[in-house]
C-alpha cells in the first residue's frame, strides 16, 4: 500500500511515516500543509493520504478541505482523517452518505499502528471507519437535536432559509442552487424529519416548528 501523511507537526508525520514503514507500507511522501499534499497526490497518486484537519497558514479546516477536493478529484485515493479535532458536520456527512474509502480517527485513541495499519487496510478495500467516540458525540448531538439532528448541514442551512420565510425560489437564489436542487433539499429535509403528509398544518410549517424547538 502506497500512503501520503499530510501533518503540520513534523515529529507525527515522520513518526508515524516510520512505523507505517516498519509494517511494510510504503510512504511516498510527507507533507506539513494542504497545497503540498495536492500537489504530491496531483504528481502521483497513492492509494490513501492520511491527513490532519487543522494545518498551515490559518490552522483552520485547511486539511478538511484538501480532503474533500482529494474524494471530488481523485476518488481512487482513500482518505483518512487523523486528527486531534472532532468536525461533527463532516462526520454527519460521513455517516449520511454512505460513502467509502474515507475513514476519521482521534490521533489521542489510536493506541498502536496496527490499528491505524487496520484502518487504512479498510478503507482502501472500499469501507468505512469512523472512530468510536466521534460517533458517540454525533449521537449524543443528534438526540439534543431531535429530529433536526437526523439532517445534513447543508439541509440545516435550507432549512434555516425556510424558517426566515423564503420561498424555494428564494433559497435558491440566496444559496446559488437551482430551483430543482433546493425542491429535492426540501423533499429530503421532510421525509428525515419524518413529517406525514396528512398532518394538519403544511407539512413546510412543521418542519419549521421543528427547527425552531431544536434552537
Amino acid at each position: 500500500m502506497r500512503v501520503i501523511i499530510a501533518d503540520d507537526a513534523v515529529l507525527i508525520r515522520e513518526g508515524v511515516a516510520a512505523l507505517l514503514r516498519s509494517r511494510g507500507l510504503e510512504v511516498t511522501a510527507t507533507v506539513g500543509d494542504a497545497p503540498a499534499l495536492l500537489k504530491e497526490i496531483q504528481r502521483q497518486p497513492p492509494d490513501a493520504a492520511i491527513v490532519d484537519i487543522r494545518m498551515p497558514p490559518t490552522f483552520g479546516s485547511e486539511g478538511l478541505e484538501a480532503a474533500e477536493r482529494i474524494r471530488a478529484e481523485h476518488p481512487e485515493v482513500s482518505v483518512l482523517l487523523f486528527s486531534l479535532h472532532i468536525d461533527i458536520g463532516y462526520a454527519l456527512n460521513l455517516v449520511n452518505g454512505g460513502e467509502g474509502h474515507v475513514g476519521y480517527l482521534l490521533k489521542e485513541r489510536v493506541v498502536d499502528i496496527d490499528q491505524l495499519v487496520s484502518t487504512l487496510d479498510r478503507i482502501v478495500s472500499g469501507g468505512a471507519v469512523i472512530d468510536p467516540a466521534i460517533v458517540e458525540e454525533l449521537m449524543a448531538r443528534q438526540r439534543a437535536a431531535g429530529p433536526v439532528g437526523r439532517l445534513t448541514p447543508r439541509e440545516r442551512e435550507v432549512l434555516a432559509l425556510m424558517a426566515e420565510g423564503l420561498t424555494n425560489p428564494a433559497i435558491a437564489e440566496r444559496m446559488h442552487l437551482s430551483r430543482k436542487t433546493v425542491e429535492s433539499y426540501v423533499t429530503n429535509i421532510l421525509e428525515r424529519l419524518e413529517i406525514p403528509h396528512d398532518v394538519g398544518l403544511h407539512r413546510r410549517v412543521q418542519a419549521v416548528l421543528l427547527f425552531l424547538q431544536a434552537q
